[in-house]
C-alpha cells in the first residue's frame, strides 16, 4: 500500500446511542469476553476459537450479522484509509464494560492479494472473520482463514491481507493496543 494514501484514524467511537445496532454489537462482545477473558492471543487461542466458536456457533453469528448489519447501516468501517477498498472504524475503545478491550471493524476488498498497514499487536489480538464475499479470506499469523478467527500473539507484526472478495474484520485488542511503528524486517517473537 502507498503510505500517501494512509490516512490515520481518530479514536472517536461510534456513537452507540445513535446506531441501536452497535449497541447490540457491543453487547454480544461484551458476552464473547466474559467466555473468553483468561484466554491469551496467539495460536493456540486461535485454534480454540475455531474448533468452539466458528461457524455455526451463535456468539459468532450474531457478531458476523451485527457487523454485516452495521455495514449497511453505515457505521461500520466507515473511514477511509485507502479509499473504499480500506477502512475502519473504532466501535468502542478499551472499557471496563468491554473488559478493556478495544473493538475494531476493518473492511477490506481485493479478488488479488492486497495488504493493509503494517503494525503491531503489543499485547496481541483476536480477530472475527466476517465474510462478506464467501470467497474471501484474511492473511493472520498461522495463513489464509476464511470464515472464523485469526489470533496474531502478543509481539507479533504483519501486513494485514485480504485476497478472494471483501470482509470485515473485527478485531479485539487488550488495552486497545496497536502499533504502527514495527518494520517488516524486524523478528517475530518466538511465539506467533
Amino acid at each position: 500500500m502507498d503510505s500517501s494514501t494512509t490516512t490515520e484514524v481518530s479514536p472517536t467511537e461510534v456513537d452507540l446511542q445513535k446506531y441501536p445496532t452497535a449497541q447490540k454489537l457491543v453487547n454480544r462482545c461484551r458476552d464473547f469476553f466474559a467466555e473468553v477473558e483468561n484466554l491469551t492471543p496467539g495460536k493456540d487461542l486461535e485454534i480454540f476459537l475455531n474448533k468452539n466458536y466458528g461457524p455455526g456457533n451463535a456468539i459468532y453469528e450474531d457478531l458476523c450479522n451485527l457487523t454485516r448489519q452495521g455495514l449497511t447501516e453505515g457505521w461500520v468501517a466507515n473511514i477511509p484509509i485507502d479509499g473504499s477498498k480500506y477502512r475502519r472504524s473504532k466501535v468502542s475503545l478499551p472499557k471496563e464494560e468491554t473488559r478493556f478491550f478495544s473493538i475494531t471493524t476493518v473492511y477490506m476488498e481485493s479478488q488479488d492479494e492486497y495488504s493493509g498497514q503494517y503494525h503491531a499487536h503489543p499485547y496481541g489480538e483476536i480477530n472475527c472473520v466476517v465474510q462478506i464475499d464467501k470467497t474471501a479470506e484474511l492473511k493472520g499469523m498461522q495463513g489464509w482463514q476464511g470464515a472464523g478467527w485469526t489470533s496474531p500473539g502478543a509481539g507479533t507484526h504483519h501486513y494485514p491481507s485480504v485476497g478472494g472478495g471483501a470482509l470485515i474484520a473485527l478485531f479485539f485488542l487488550p488495552a486497545g493496543r496497536i502499533s504502527y511503528a514495527a518494520k517488516p524486517d524486524e523478528p517475530q517473537p518466538a511465539s506467533l
